[in-house]
């Protein structure tokens, strides 16, 4: 396992950042971690490259206590923070061969390492002159400089442009398949694009682990419909494999199936045979961003 974390607690004063939180990353995997603001993903980045220490539980990357073994778990990991710390007066590789040096990697390394994130045509320029999808690569390349078998990258794509996006994407998933990498992100299509799988976190506490394919895969069937009256929940209830009936104004339900099938047929018939009309109706599919609003929504 890359990443394990078993009960992790983080608390700020009063304030618990973090509560009980356990997962596990196995290498090759690319994860999102998803949750609004303040729920906790930052510090849990933050726990898992030493910047700070949990409360409680313990946390493992690439087989070192990040409590125990701090140093090992430095070298093993690379870390993209939200806010990219760079040198702006330093040109690109100057930057990158200044940082290789507290290492002790070889030049030969930070040219393969420029190349790889697409940084060559910019290499003798300021950071400072850079555009912001270009200080990512920076940023990235950073992380990547030590060759770690985790990468950690917080809002990698915060600010971009529609083209910096798809490219600073594409460099994460082509690192992806020789890393274990976990982003932090507010944008679903990011996760979509890039990620094997989701964690939600919600208040400190994770709401939701599943590999996207399961989610895509859902035998769950949403059908919208209005009819010309109000319908009584339990007449509703008599729909085959009806699982949940939401009323969210006037009289439009939500009707909730668990079933590959098509229930569209069988909502129609149900209003023919109990004499109703169906002033509107329309399959609604469960996409990541509801389901994120769903399990995150302030109450």
């Amino acid at each position: 396992m890359s990443i394990q974390v078993e009960n992790i607690s983080k608390t700020y004063g009063e304030q618990k950042a973090l509560n009980k939180v356990s997962f596990s990353i196995e290498k090759g995997e690319i994860v999102g971690f998803l949750g609004p603001n303040g729920a906790g993903k930052s510090t849990m980045m933050k726990i898992l490259t030493t910047f700070i220490p949990a409360s409680q539980g313990v946390a493992i990357v690439n087989g070192f206590e990040v409590n125990k073994d701090d140093i090992a778990v430095k070298k093993s990991v690379g870390y993209l923070p939200e806010h990219n710390p760079l040198y702006l007066d330093m040109y690109v590789r100057e930057y990158l061969l200044f940082n290789a040096g507290i290492y002790n990697i070889p030049k030969s390394e930070v040219e393969n390492v420029i190349e790889k994130t697409g940084l060559m045509p910019e290499a003798n320029k300021k950071i400072g002159q850079l555009s912001k999808g270009y200080r990512q690569r920076v940023g990235l390349a950073n992380a990547l400089l030590h060759n770690p078998e985790v990468l950690i990258l917080d809002e990698p794509t915060t600010g971009l442009d529609p083209n910096q996006l798809i490219e600073i994407r594409q460099l994460i998933k082509n690192v992806g398949k020789e890393k274990t990498v976990l982003l932090s992100t507010h944008i679903m299509q990011e996760v979509e694009a890039i990620c094997d799988r989701v964690i939600i976190i919600n208040k400190g506490e994770i709401v939701l682990d599943k590999k996207l394919s399961e989610l895509k895969n859902s035998k769950q069937q949403i059908i919208e419909v209005e009819f010309d009256y109000r319908v009584e929940e339990v007449a509703l209830q008599k729909l085959p494999k009806i699982e949940k009936i939401e009323n969210s104004v006037g009289f439009v339900y939500q009707l909730y199936f668990e079933t590959e099938q098509d229930m569209r047929g069988k909502v129609f018939d149900f209003a023919h045979d109990n004499g109703l009309k169906i002033l509107q109706l329309h399959q609604k599919n469960t996409t990541l961003e509801k389901l994120f609003s769903e399990l995150t929504i302030q109450k």
